[in-house]
């Protein structure tokens, strides 16, 4: 309803939006991506729950080619390292062996069918990364070494909260975080004018392209959400809907507080 009252195609900085505001952090978490394409290898994406790590890599491999990228997105990480394997092989559209062993050499022999016959780099997103077993961190390496560990055949990003950097930086991990190739770590919006563009390009992603918030009301904004796309978004939802109930076609202050009060 409140889509159709206001002409817009979707929520602003909803978790469909297809669109993001560029901005100095997803510049570089952009160029690094770009990177691991070129030469595959493993990166670690991090950062506080809301921020848009997700959305922003959902962003920048929607529109990789699916002749040369087969993108696997995997983030029900609470599982056996054995359980998660089979997930990655159904993704490849493998039958998954119930030894490890075949499992392992199974996948091993798609990936490079993929890479040598059809020139296609799969690259493998790992969210919720923090919650992954321990066993699953130290066999990895072993996943990953191909021709006595010659090749790099696919590009991997663990993507999780701010302490998977701590998670990875044990002793026991150590054969993984030497081959960590990128890392980069997502914050929140601190800064107010970049707030203000973050929250204008989302209504204009949408369809809207007029003023609907106050000065004030931005701040209002940012401080309740603290900077982060995700909140802010949730907010804007809710703001949006009372409006349509109000049959009003601006969100004024006042019913951005409410939103937030709806919120806590």
């Amino acid at each position: 309803m409140y889509r159709q009252h206001f002409g817009i195609t979707a929520c602003p900085l909803d978790k469909g939006s297809k669109t993001l505001f560029q901005h100095e952090q997803l510049d570089k978490l952009a160029e690094k991506f770009q990177w691991l394409l070129d030469a595959p290898g493993i990166g670690v994406l991090t950062g506080d729950a809301g921020v848009g790590k997700t959305a922003a890599l959902r962003q920048l491999t929607q529109d990789l080619n699916p002749h040369r990228y087969k993108v696997i997105y995997s983030p029900d990480t609470a599982c056996s390292p054995r359980d998660f394997y089979r997930n990655l092989a159904l993704s490849l559209g493998i039958e998954p062996a119930y030894r490890r062993t075949q499992l392992w050499r199974d996948i091993k022999d798609c990936i490079f069918d993929l890479v040598d016959n059809k020139s296609v780099l799969p690259v493998w997103i790992i969210d919720e990364a923090q919650n992954l077993p321990p066993g699953f961190f130290r066999d990895f390496p072993a996943f990953v070494n191909y021709a006595f560990d010659s090749r790099d055949m696919m590009t991997v990003w663990f993507v999780g909260m701010t302490a998977l950097n701590a998670l990875l930086g044990r002793a026991i991990y150590s054969a993984l975080n030497s081959r960590i190739q990128v890392r980069v770590h997502l914050e929140a919006i601190q800064q107010a004018e970049a707030y203000k563009a973050l929250v204008v390009s989302g209504f204009e992603s949408v369809g809207c392209h007029q003023t609907l918030i106050s000065d004030s009301g931005f701040e209002l904004l940012h401080q309740a959400s603290q900077g982060k796309p995700r909140h802010t978004g949730q907010l804007l939802k809710t703001a949006l809907r009372l409006a349509a109930d109000k049959g009003i076609n601006h969100l004024p202050d006042e019913l951005l507080y409410q939103a937030v009060e709806g919120q806590s």
